[in-house]
């Protein structure tokens, strides 16, 4: 068995700096990373669960259908570099059918990834585990030094995560994998379709209101690490599926005209204010390779089931 973990610490003063900028502009807005504290997982795992968020039960039933041929697609893989890893589960899959001799986990929460990436390399003896907690969107070059010196590098980027990304920063990302995987490198990515607004709607608010608990967490964090005050029963969740942007926009609405302190600074939070705390972009097959495309990768191979979408690039 060989393990290996290395943790990037996140850096407090870049939490403090990117939230009292987020919380200067008009209108205010956080980065979706900070949603994955340790409650946050727990909670983004519950809400995998409920029976309206589908997308990760149909990305799974995808790749358990069709992943002899994704695997024949992808041919023979030395390692595999999975950002933002979560649990490890996912990937078990792709272990099973490619046997590449090393895998690269990474993740912003440090901690969780550590005891599922450890798990791994228990069950999967011959394979070198390298886990790295860190924040890959800012710190993806930071993991080059970890990589084996592997031509045949698949980078694996499942769960519709691209969409969190406008369109821009999602081809900016892409061209950062392109890097990371070198020239003989692929990407095995999954995105949401667009479909009916109304089961989009019904995904991001849940009848038991776990994306609800999930959302408002964000505050929690920040009046544990960053001292604010937020009073959580002073927000509400609001997600929405806008048809025109193509995306899922998931606010926190102030329920009241109200002034908030942050890290020793005061913000004023008008009756009906938001606070933005995420974008899930939604796509059209073309619309994404062309994406990808524009980052330097070029399809070979596409699977659809039930309104999601997995693409191999190289």
């Amino acid at each position: 068995m060989s393990f290996t973990f290395q943790n990037f610490p996140a850096d407090r003063d870049t939490l403090r700096s990117d939230v009292l900028a987020g919380l200067a502009t008009s209108p205010k807005a956080i980065p979706p990373k900070y949603f994955y504290d340790e409650p946050g997982c727990r909670l983004f795992e519950a809400i995998c669960a409920q029976p309206e968020y589908v997308l990760c039960r149909t990305e799974q039933a995808l790749m358990n259908t069709r992943v002899s041929d994704i695997a024949a697609a992808i041919g023979p893989v030395e390692c595999i570099i999975e950002p933002g890893a979560g649990d490890c589960a996912k990937v078990r899959l792709l272990l099973d059918t490619l046997r590449p001799a090393h895998l690269v986990a990474m993740d912003i929460a440090g901690a969780p990834l550590a005891v599922a990436a450890k798990g791994l390399s228990r069950d999967y003896p011959d394979l070198a585990v390298t886990a790295l907690g860190m924040d890959f969107i800012h710190d993806l070059e930071a993991a080059a030094p970890y990589l084996p010196t592997a031509d045949r590098r698949l980078i694996y980027y499942p769960g519709s995560s691209i969409g969190n990304f406008p369109p821009d920063a999602a081809t900016a990302l892409l061209a950062r994998f392109r890097q990371l995987a070198g020239t003989a490198g692929q990407l095995l990515i999954g995105f949401d379709l667009k479909k009916d607004p109304q089961r989009l709607h019904a995904a991001y608010n849940d009848a038991a209101g776990v994306t609800a608990a999930f959302n408002l967490n964000l505050l929690a964090r920040l009046n544990r690490e960053l001292g604010a005050d937020f009073d959580l029963a002073r927000f509400r969740h609001y997600a929405f599926y806008n048809p025109v942007a193509g995306r899922i926009e998931m606010h926190l609405v102030s329920l009241a005209e109200q002034d908030v302190k942050v890290a020793g600074q005061r913000f004023h939070f008008a009756l009906g204010e938001t606070l933005h705390t995420e974008h899930s972009y939604k796509f059209r097959c073309d619309e994404f390779s062309t994406i990808a495309k524009n980052a330097g990768w070029r399809l070979t191979a596409e699977w659809q089931q039930d309104g999601f979408a997995v693409q191999l690039y190289g």
